[in-house]
């Protein structure tokens, strides 16, 4: 199967109680009714990632990120985007960046963007992302305090991936 992977940087059990994007207000795109038999839920695909995001963290000497409704929104907004145009890019083709779509949503100080495509869990594309320098660098970036995750199916069923990181 075909996945993708893209970055972008500007300049335990008590982690489950934060990673809900739904304790953060923002509704999640549901599953397609073409999705592939045992499809998870993007709501559950991005509580996922938040969870895993803050295991590898917190092992690696980092604070834990907390859920915010801007990142979240904006962060759902590129995954819907992506799966509907089956554009893979950090950029819009009207020009429009993940800053950009982050300060729109209401977030003043993005750090940062991981986008993927294809992975089936949250596990795989956790474990894509770890291994890419780049994107473990935005995982692992202890300045880093809130994160958004989106997830959106293309009607083909591929998964696409976005998580949006912020200073405060």
């Amino acid at each position: 199967m075909l996945r993708g992977l893209a970055l972008l940087t500007a300049a335990p059990t008590l982690l489950l109680l934060i990673s809900s994007p739904a304790r953060a207000g923002v509704p999640a795109p549901p599953l397609p009714a073409d999705a592939p038999a045992g499809a998870v839920t993007p709501a559950e695909l991005m509580s996922e990632v938040v969870t895993m995001t803050n295991q590898r963290r917190h092992a690696n000497g980092c604070g834990l990120l907390a859920v915010n409704q801007d990142l979240t929104i904006a962060s759902i907004e590129q995954s819907q985007h992506m799966a509907r145009t089956g554009l893979f890019s950090h950029v819009w083709q009207d020009g429009t960046t993940f800053e950009a779509r982050s300060r729109a949503a209401g977030y003043a100080q993005p750090s940062g963007e991981n986008i993927a495509w294809g992975y089936r869990t949250a596990t795989e594309v956790m474990a894509a992302w770890m291994a890419s320098p780049g994107h473990r660098e935005n995982i692992l970036n202890c300045g880093a305090k809130s994160i958004g995750t989106g997830v959106a199916y293309a009607s083909s069923g591929i998964a696409y991936y976005t998580q949006v990181f912020g200073w405060d």
